[in-house]
């Protein structure tokens, strides 16, 4: 692809300024449409050393409104970035649906010049490109517009570019003795961005790669194509028809393992006495206690994810966990309906946001699932996003398997009688009644919708890497001694694994 690049190609002076004023005031009334129509956009620059990445950004931000807009530029990550996921760090910069984010460097930087910094092994190369893919597509389907440049210069122009930065006093810093290396070994570089090309070129996120010698050329190439993709987006907005029901989407390489429906599954199991369950209890929480400092010293991370019932102990569940756990290596996570900003991104980024720590446990009361719960039966998204959502979460809860991550899912089983029982002695026990809300009765007239979500969502998503474990639950010292017990188990398994 870069080989075949004209680098020569240039555009004469008396051009550019008889094209580039109708360009300019172009792109500022497209974003003024895009916010309107609160479409996002995702711009990424990347390119070699010198191709002008900086100042190309700096002219097309000149033509946009700056309330509309974050210029992020992508550096090696941190040392707090890398205590977690490695595209963390990303999707904590989705901009608000009708903003843009523009990025000089981007994820690609983990795949190019990670190269000799990290020394890649061809596995790790392959899963990072293939979370990239997972990234893109779920920004693109939920109608983010990602727009991918690459600046191509030849060795001999970088090197000539390298020489008139230093030549100046105020911007000799900005060549670092990796760019001289990179420039020595420009072969080996231009094979890591082919490679990066080709692997991630795609039919909804395609690259367009800018002659960069001239820059008058690659402004004209930069702009026209932004604006191009504006005007297609939104004629396609004006265009769009009302389509026919999607099919649910799965992926080949994810396989869901079976499991049975909630009314197959019976809800006798006891603990007979209250000193029984004390025992249990208390050595539980003694060895669990002892994993959380293991896991904190092996830098491995947990998380727990708890469904259910309304009224099915989840509550109670976790509180009996968390009592065992070094209250500085955990976290509790309450979700609740999404705020406005969370509303105005992917539904996923929220909880990369919430996201733990290597070493770190986290525990979502509630997860990312009610977008194939409640918000796929109270309508409060479209039947196209919740009909992909199984195989986003699938991807999403790999991508974190692949980190390194312990991952648990609890669906907490009650019956409609026990459930009934529960919610009357909430509402008639003053110390509880906060406990118990109209939209818990109004949820619980929808049971039957709701159970067959619920043996969807389990079919579905029930991974090899992010198991589903069905607790019985109408039996609360039962439930909290096998949610505990198989949480040990699953640590206990992790740790000797090493």
């Amino acid at each position: 692809m870069l080989e075949e690049t004209n680098l020569g190609a240039r555009i004469e002076k008396e051009k550019w300024d008889e094209l580039s004023k109708p360009l300019k005031l172009r792109l500022g009334v497209l974003q003024q449409k895009m916010r309107t129509m609160k479409i996002p956009m995702l711009i990424v620059f990347e390119g070699w050393g010198a191709s002008g990445k900086g100042s190309m950004i700096s002219r097309l931000i000149a033509n946009l409104d700056p309330r509309g807009f974050s210029v992020y530029s992508i550096d090696a990550p941190t040392a707090d970035e890398k205590r977690y996921p490695w595209m963390r760090r990303f999707w904590q910069k989705l901009p608000a649906y009708g903003d843009i984010a523009i990025f000089d460097r981007s994820w690609y930087r983990s795949v190019t010049l990670a190269h000799d910094e990290e020394d890649l092994s061809h596995k790790e190369l392959d899963r990072r490109f293939e979370e990239i893919a997972d990234f893109e597509q779920q920004v693109t389907d939920d109608g983010y517009l990602l727009l991918k440049f690459f600046l191509h210069i030849s060795q001999k122009e970088q090197k000539k570019r390298f020489k008139a930065l230093e030549s100046h006093k105020e911007t000799r810093w900005r060549v670092t003795k990796a760019d001289w290396k990179h420039n020595a070994q420009y072969d080996k570089q231009l094979t890591y961005f082919e490679e990066m090309l080709y692997r991630s070129d795609h039919c909804n996120t395609p690259w367009t790669v800018v002659e960069a010698t001239d820059k008058r050329y690659a402004t004209l190439k930069v702009f026209t194509t932004v604006i191009q993709a504006i005007e297609q987006r939104l004629a396609q907005m004006e265009q769009e028809k009302p389509q026919a029901s999607p099919m649910i989407r799965t992926s080949a390489d994810i396989v869901s393992n079976p499991t049975p429906r909630l009314c197959d599954i019976r809800l006798d199991c006891r603990i007979e006495s209250e000193e029984e369950y004390r025992k249990e209890l208390k050595a539980s929480q003694k060895r669990l206690a002892e994993l959380h400092n293991r896991l904190y010293q092996r830098k491995i991370p947990v998380i727990l994810a708890y469904e259910g019932w309304d009224a099915a102990g989840k509550g109670g569940n976790i509180k009996r966990i968390s009592r065992a756990l070094d209250p500085r290596g955990y976290e509790v996570v309450p979700i609740c309906a999404p705020t406005p900003a969370e509303k105005n991104r992917q539904y996923l980024w929220r909880f990369w946001n919430q996201l733990p720590r290597d070493g770190h446990i986290a525990i979502f009361d509630r997860t990312w699932y009610g977008r194939v719960m409640v918000e796929k039966l109270e309508g409060f998204c479209t039947v196209e996003e919740w009909s992909r959502a199984y195989d986003e979460i699938n991807r999403f809860e790999r991508s974190l398997a692949d980190w390194g991550a312990v991952i648990m899912k609890f669906w907490m089983q009650i019956d409609k009688e026990e459930q009934l029982r529960r919610f009357t002695e909430r509402q008639n026990t003053p110390e509880k009644q906060y406990k118990i809300t109209d939209e818990d009765w109004r949820n619980r007239e929808k049971w039957e919708a709701y159970e067959q979500a619920v043996d969807e969502m389990l079919l579905r998503t029930n991974t090899s890497y992010a198991p589903w474990i069905v607790v019985e639950s109408n039996d609360k010292w039962y439930a909290r001694i096998k949610a505990m017990r198989t949480m040990i188990d699953a640590l206990e398994n992790r740790l000797n694994s090493l």
